[in-house]
């Protein structure tokens, strides 16, 4: 049997086995059969974030961020072009700071836009301020060693 990873499914939340050696950007739900990957950033609730935390193989890189914040809009182009680098070996999420405010505290986030990167359900990495698509690439692929 060849090694596999478990992705979530970006459409209905459930857990997938994705065989190492079938190509991920394929890759489709075998619930919903929604794709895997669409290369893009997204938008989650609190317990979609969790299920993402806890279930998900891959890294998760999450931007934590709020509608009224200048910073966090001008850089939410870049953090999608970096979804369109980085998956399928990252999966990227955007908090809203203000729909999610508990998340956002037990993550210790003070400052916005605010990314924290996860491996295994745990922080690895987090940073804060408005980065260019090839900073948050690089910082990303920095911390993953």
């Amino acid at each position: 049997m060849s090694a596999s990873r478990h992705v979530v499914c970006p459409g209905c939340g459930a857990t997938n086995r994705l065989p190492e050696d079938k190509p991920a950007k394929a890759a489709r739900c075998g619930s919903c059969k929604a794709p895997l990957f669409a290369a893009k950033p997204l938008n989650v609730d609190g317990a979609a974030f969790q299920r993402h935390i806890a279930s998900n193989d891959i890294a998760v890189l999450v931007d934590v961020w709020a509608p009224w914040c200048g910073p966090c809009r001008s850089m939410a182009p870049n953090f999608e072009a970096a979804a369109a680098e980085l998956e399928p070996d990252v999966r990227l999420l955007k908090l809203n700071a203000d729909e999610e405010g508990e998340i956002a505290r037990q993550l210790g986030v003070s400052g916005i836009p605010a990314l924290i990167l996860f491996r295994g359900g745990r922080p690895v990495a987090r940073t804060a301020g408005a980065m260019p698509a090839k900073t948050i690439v690089d910082w990303t692929r920095q911390n993953l060693g």
